[in-house]
Parts: structure tokens; sequence; C-alpha cells
């Protein structure tokens, strides 16, 4: 290491091309990287932490401790609860429409569908408690809310379209209603005292789907 002079005329080290350690290029690269997973440590302990106990009913030190970063890291990456919220909910959506471009490219249609929709039911108990948080301060024709139904509904439409081409999934079935009916399953489960009867109620679900 040699040294030089900084523009207060303090001594600042050098790394071999000329550049401080801080600002080398592999520092950066770990520093983002390092970033980005605390963010995303963030997201899954949020998502975990609102499913729980609501998303008004958490408080924002809970998840930071949960995701093994102090709060200090949370608020640089969500400066505000309404931030967090935001960021959860379209991570969820964007998993959603991950899985169905995954299933589609890896499963047989009637089983990609299936297993779609158990992950609607699941995220369902998510998206409840944080669409109420999210609604008390913008409505359902914001521009976030619009666009996450929008990307929920074309990939229920690309799973339901693929097996009813394939013949085992009845023609007449509609994505607005599988939405519906996936989201009514997970509302009227999630207090259960039956933790099987969500997916009893899918498989009745399914079974009325098949072609006869």
């Amino acid at each position: 290491m040699t040294a030089t002079e900084s523009a207060a005329g303090e001594p600042r080290e050098l790394g071999a091309q000329g550049t401080s350690p801080a600002s080398a290029p592999g520092s950066e690269r770990a520093m983002r990287a390092d970033a980005r997973r605390n963010y995303e440590r963030l997201l899954s302990a949020a998502a975990e932490a609102f499913t729980e106990h609501g998303a008004d009913d958490v408080s924002l030190e809970e998840i930071a401790r949960r995701a093994g970063v102090g709060i200090g890291t949370l608020y640089r990456h969500f400066p505000s609860r309404q931030a967090l919220l935001e960021a959860v909910y379209t991570d969820q959506v964007a998993g959603l429409r991950a899985l169905a471009d995954d299933l589609l490219a890896t499963k047989p249609p009637a089983e990609a569908l299936t297993t779609w929709l158990r992950a609607l039911v699941d995220f369902g108990r998510t998206k409840r408690s944080l669409s109420a948080s999210l609604l008390a301060t913008m409505s359902k024709d914001s521009e976030l809310i619009s666009s996450a139904s929008a990307t929920m509904l074309g990939a229920m439409t690309d799973v339901l379209t693929r097996a009813q081409q394939d013949g085992t999934v009845r023609a007449d079935a509609s994505p607005k209603d599988l939405l519906r009916l996936g989201h009514a399953i997970s509302m009227t489960t999630d207090w259960a005292a039956d933790p099987a009867q969500a997916d009893r109620l899918l498989a009745l679900l399914i079974g009325g789907l098949r072609a006869s």
C-alpha cells in the first residue's frame, strides 16, 4: 500500500491501482451484494411477520431483528412503514408471476395450474393484511394496486389457458373466477381449526375444473 494526501491534507491509503479500498470495484460489488441480501432478508422477514401478526401489529424493530439487521439498515431501504408494505406486496406479486413462468416451462399444464393455485391460496394470507393497510392510504384504483391486479390476472390467465389448450381443464373456466375462488379459500380457512381444510377445498376446486 502507498500513501498520499487527501484534499484536507491528511494521508489516505491507496490500493495498487491508486484507488481507496472503499471505492475499489471489488469492494463496491461486495457492498452492493451485501445490501441486496439485507433487502431480501427484510422483505422475507416482513412478509412472514405480516402473515403471522398483521401488517399493523408488528413493529419495524421486530422485522429488523428477524432479518438479522439493525433498524438503521431497515430505514435505509424502507424510509417508512408504507414503503415496506408496498415493497412486500410488489415482491409477493412478482413472485407469483415468476412462479407461473417457471411452472409453464417445467411442468405439465394441469400440474402447473394446481401448483400456482396453491401458491395463490398461500399468498392470500399475506395479501389480506397488506391490502387492508395499503388501502388505508391508497385506493383500489391506485397504480400499485392496479398493476399488481393486472400481473396476477395475467399469470392466472397464462396457466389456465395452457391447461385448457391441453384439454385437461374445462374451457368455460374464467381466470377472474379462479382468482376470486383462490382468495375465497384462503379467506375462509385462515382461522380454521383444521389446517388441512384449505388443501381439501383446493382439491374440490381442481376437481371441478377437470374437463369431462
